[in-house]
């Protein structure tokens, strides 16, 4: 599958825009949070430097083909409260999944579910993607009831399906499928 530029997409009283340098306060923000550090590749208690690092390996996922991962940014401002990605390491299959974070200080204001549905609605329309999967531990009841607002049903409990801070843990399976493939 080929990669073309990574575009900005609007939601609302949010973009869903490139990394850009300015975004480095929101990393080392986010760099002192436990659970965001151990289920992303954002560095704990990372150095400045190491979260340009960061920045620049979301710059390069669209240029390598693994996806597109974006800044949520307020619309107003421009300034990145978040970071939600489309990985697709199984298109080729069909698939894609989707990652997302919010910094605590932007967390239960809707952010997640904004930007959720839009780049799930963006993801199903992406040539070839005809499903796309998000996973989430079952103590996440903000992460999961922002997937079902958006359209995603859950699939089920994948037992120790993803190591998070050195254990194997479960997490939820959630899919959305365009309507006209839904049963």
């Amino acid at each position: 599958m080929e990669l073309i530029e990574q575009p900005v997409l609007n939601a609302g009283t949010f973009l869903l825009r490139p990394f850009q340098d300015s975004d480095l306060d929101l990393i080392q923000e986010v760099s002192t949070d436990l659970y965001i550090t151990q289920i992303t590749t954002v560095p704990f208690q990372g150095s400045r430097q190491q979260c340009l690092d960061f920045v620049e390996r979301q710059r390069q996922r669209t240029v390598d083909g693994t996806g597109y991962s974006f800044a949520i940014a307020q619309s107003a401002t421009n300034i990145a409260v978040g970071q939600i990605g489309l990985w697709l390491r199984n298109a080729d299959r069909g698939r894609a999944s989707i990652g997302y974070w919010v910094s605590p200080q932007h967390q239960r204001r809707g952010v997640a579910s904004t930007a959720l549905k839009t780049i799930s609605e963006w993801g199903l329309s992406y040539p070839g993607i005809h499903r796309v999967e998000l996973y989430v531990e079952p103590w996440n009841e903000g992460s999961w009831r922002a997937a079902e607002r958006c359209g995603f049903q859950r699939e089920g409990l994948l037992r120790s399906w993803e190591i998070i801070g050195g254990e194997a843990k479960d997490l939820y399976m959630y899919t959305r499928i365009p309507p006209t493939l839904k049963d």
